[in-house]
């Protein structure tokens, strides 16, 4: 599934290559073309009636990109196999689409490498159309390149460009990508060497899935000699060759998830042992020191563990995991931003019920208001009655005497004025039980207000909780950072240690020179010592009778000692040379 998504971009950037207009259709001579040369790089029969057939009913002129895909799919991809290159693959959609979107004339890199970086692209693009890189991706490419090359990491730096994509559009096309590397906006002071370096092991890592290669030794089958050989190791093999150019490949040794790696003791004068056991067979190898055997044995039990879940090479997985990171983040935020929208909401409906409270409770001041003002009217109307009743009662006890008969009028006056007092004493209560409301309502607003309140507390505790969020993010990024300083100050000192075992395997060559010359030395004088002896010593024996037994033929002639003087004179010899070369 991933080879035909992975397909699928290169396609996308060969097709967008033929749209010279930019219309987002090609003709179909074009795409004739096109077919044929992914058939014939994919190893597939061409069918060239097969375009007429699946487009015969569209005359329209130019083919889509979407019109395009189901011939694709049906016709080119649903065919292919796994016995093509890849690489060549890329290399032909390269070809197509490069010198109409870039010229590498005044970028620091080759076409070569160019093209290295427009596969990295192709590799860490999101699966959606048309193809970019986000700024996450951006960056693990250019920490991984900055490693390559041996240089340290600019964070401010990056911080300022990233602040300047994110004002844009936080996103770079292929070609910006090839442009930025090109340009040495992160490598400044780095010749071109360096740089394209650095963009092989970055390709030979993320791109042929090299996960480790160096120089080892490895002890032959038939012969049983240690041979120095370069290893590669991928996720289902490791291939030894005579050097590390790659010309000459000696053999594979292909991984299972039956296969072992355990390390072995030193022997035959090799240190540094480990074994690999496959099935059919087992190989021992002879790493340079420990460091890099622990590493090796690591490597190769990372690449059966993963052969064992089924899972594809460690740089894929990684890929999926900031994928699926990023996909999780983004749903978290959009359901945050969505709970924020909720919250808004209520928070924006709670404002409107107390915007209509208070309308209602102005409405009912007024009619309140306008209650107390005709209660006062009443008020003042039953005062200037009373005066007028009270101006009457006098006129009508000085007429007392005169007028009797008036009395009872003037009772029955009197007990009107009694009801109406009455009626002054309902109003009175009836002004109460207003005042009794207003406080219930005011007590029913000062409810909702503290609801508004407490509302308001939820949502900044719900902010809080964001906020915190946000800084333990930004404090696990600190220690992903922390980590990455310690590793790149182990990598110095591995360096440094590096360098130390080279000057000290220069003086042992040294060494091993003068002890060369002075055994030289001495074997000159032991040939010339013999010499002078075979000469004195034979010619007195040969004076003598010789033995009665079967001749010896010694450095001294034939028959010139018995057995017997023979290994006495080979005893007195050794103790000699000994004795010479403790001397020396």
């Amino acid at each position: 599934m991933w080879l035909r998504d992975e397909l699928l971009k290169s396609i996308w950037h060969a097709f967008t290559a033929l749209d010279l207009d930019q219309s987002g259709k090609v003709s179909k001579s074009q795409l004739k073309v096109l077919s044929h040369n992914l058939c014939t790089v994919m190893k597939i029969p061409h069918d060239p009636v097969a375009l007429e057939e699946h487009f015969k009913d569209d005359d329209e002129g130019p083919v889509s990109n979407q019109g395009y895909m189901p011939y694709l799919s049906r016709f080119i991809l649903d065919k292919a196999r796994d016995n093509f290159d890849v690489l060549e693959f890329n290399k032909m959609c390269w070809t197509l689409s490069y010198r109409k979107n870039i010229s590498t004339r005044h970028l620091l890199i080759s076409d070569d490498d160019a093209f290295k970086v427009w596969c990295i692209f192709n590799f860490l693009s999101d699966d959606n159309y048309p193809l970019i890189i986000i700024t996450e991706e951006i960056e693990y490419f250019m920490r991984k390149l900055m490693e390559a090359m041996g240089s340290v990491w600019n964070e401010e730096m990056f911080a300022d460009y990233k602040l300047q994509l994110n004002m844009k559009k936080n996103c770079l096309s292929a070609w910006e990508l090839i442009d930025l590397v090109g340009m040495g906006h992160f490598s400044k002071g780095m010749n071109r060497q360096t740089v394209s370096m650095g963009i092989t092991e970055v390709f030979q890592e993320l791109i042929l899935d090299v996960l480790k290669q160096g120089y080892m030794m490895k002890k032959g089958h038939k012969r049983k000699n240690w041979t120095d050989r370069w290893f590669v190791l991928r996720p289902n093999s490791m291939s030894y060759y005579v050097c590390e150019d790659l010309a000459d490949q000696k053999g594979d040794i292909v991984l299972d998830r039956n296969c072992r790696v355990e390390s072995l003791p030193d022997k035959e004068g090799k240190k540094c042992l480990f074994i690999i056991k496959c099935t059919d067979k087992s190989f021992e190898i002879s790493a340079s020191d420990k460091k890099k055997k622990q590493e090796w044995i690591q490597a190769i039990q990372t690449c059966i563990q993963l052969l064992r879940l089924g899972l594809s090479s460690p740089h894929r997985e990684a890929r999926l995991r900031r994928r699926e990171l990023r996909q999780r983040h983004q749903a978290e935020q959009e359901e945050l931003d969505e709970r924020m929208k909720q919250l808004q909401a209520a928070s924006e409906n709670k404002q409107k019920e107390l915007l209509s409270m208070r309308k209602k409770m102005d409405e009912a001041a007024m009619e309140e208001h306008r209650r107390k003002q005709t209660q006062t009217d009443l008020q003042d109307r039953y005062r200037l009655d009373l005066e007028r009743e009270k101006m009457v009662r006098q006129q009508m006890e000085e007429q007392v005497a005169q007028k009797s008969s008036e009395l009872e009028q003037y009772l029955q006056r009197v007990r009107e004025l009694e009801d109406m007092y009455r009626r002054l004493e309902e109003a009175l209560e009836d002004e109460r039980q207003t005042k009794q409301d207003e406080e219930t309502m005011r007590k029913l607003q000062a409810r909702l207000l503290e609801e508004e309140a407490a509302k308001r507390v939820e949502l900044e505790q719900i902010h809080l909780q964001q906020q915190r969020a946000i800084s333990q993010t930004q404090a696990e990024k600190k220690e992903l950072q922390a980590e990455q300083l310690a590793k790149e100050k182990a990598l110095q000192a591995a360096m440094l240690q590096l360098e130390s075992l080279e000057r000290e395997r220069q003086g042992a060559l040294e060494q091993y020179e003068e002890v060369t010359k002075k055994l030289e030395r001495a074997a000159n004088k032991t040939k010339t010592w013999k010499n002078k002896v075979a000469k004195h010593e034979g010619l007195v024996r040969l004076i003598q009778p010789g033995h009665k037994g079967p001749q010896r033929t010694t450095n001294w002639g034939p028959a010139s000692f018995t057995d017997v003087e023979l290994d006495l004179r080979k005893k007195s010899w050794q103790e000699r040379k000994n004795q010479e070369a403790q001397a020396q």
